[in-house]
């Protein structure tokens, strides 16, 4: 049985953006009503009585009951239109309906239960599809359809063709995906960060010598502190050899 909730309207005289904007700066939400054959028609919804209706409903398979000038008229919300910045509404528009006719409508698919890849496999269930159009009479309109996925492991999925809806007939693709459990995402590897990348060592400073500067360790045996040269160890010192003193001739005096 759909779902009915009740609102008020009053007629708009004036129409045009800035009539627009003056209803809005008093408090009225700018609405038209169509269909059926009538001519469109605009109206002025009291802001907060209209967001108190659509709390907790689904608007586009919901009636409202629209009291225009003391008279009721069902309809249906084909489009509402918000501020892009706010959650203001800014516009709505409203469709006549008729309970011997049948409308055509979108009704969002709400999935139940936990599926058994999710639970057992640690799957994840993706939604692809949150809505299906069907062709129904406004008394038989659902607020929405259940889609039990309890059974899913992992790989399976559930189509439109899966969907029940009494009394409707559904317009969408009967292969068309609504639900499906894919496998779990692989982790990441994360890459090393600069910081733990192994340390180069870094290389030896050799400082070049100098002309006429001596290398470290060869000042030693060299020269010592006085700038004189070292003696070898382990040597004796060589004396010198005394001279010969030439022979006397025998037989005679010296000269």
């Amino acid at each position: 049985m759909a779902q009915v909730v009740s609102l008020s309207a009053s007629p708009r005289t004036t129409t045009g953006k800035g009539a627009a904007r003056q209803a809005r700066f008093g408090g009225q939400v700018p609405a038209v009503i169509y269909g059926q054959g009538r001519p469109t028609q605009a109206l002025a919804v009291d802001s907060k009585a209209l967001e108190k209706a659509l709390t907790g409903i689904e608007p586009e398979s919901t009636i409202i009951e629209l009291a225009v000038d003391g008279k009721k008229t069902r309809t249906l919300i084909r489009e509402i239109q918000r501020h892009p910045i706010r959650p203001d509404i800014i516009h709505v528009d409203f469709y006549e309906i008729r309970a011997e006719q049948r409308v055509t409508l979108k009704v969002p698919v709400h999935l139940v239960g936990a599926p058994d890849g999710v639970r057992n496999a640690g799957g994840v269930l993706d939604q692809v599809t949150r809505e299906v159009e069907i062709e129904v009479l406004p008394e038989d309109i659902p607020d929405r359809v259940e889609l039990d996925v309890t059974a899913l492991k992992i790989g399976d999925s559930l189509h439109v063709r899966d969907l029940v809806i009494p009394k409707a007939t559904i317009l969408a693709i009967a292969d068309l995906t609504i639900a499906t459990v894919v496998p779990p995402r692989a982790e990441e590897v994360t890459a090393p960060t600069p910081e733990t990348t192994t340390e180069v060592a870094e290389p030896e400073l050799i400082r070049k010598v100098r002309e006429g500067e001596e290398e470290e360790g060869e000042g030693e045996g060299e020269a010592g502190a006085g700038g004189k040269a070292a003696e070898p160890k382990g040597e004796a010192k060589a004396k010198p050899e005394k001279a010969e003193r030439p022979e006397k001739p025998k037989g005679g005096k010296e000269s």
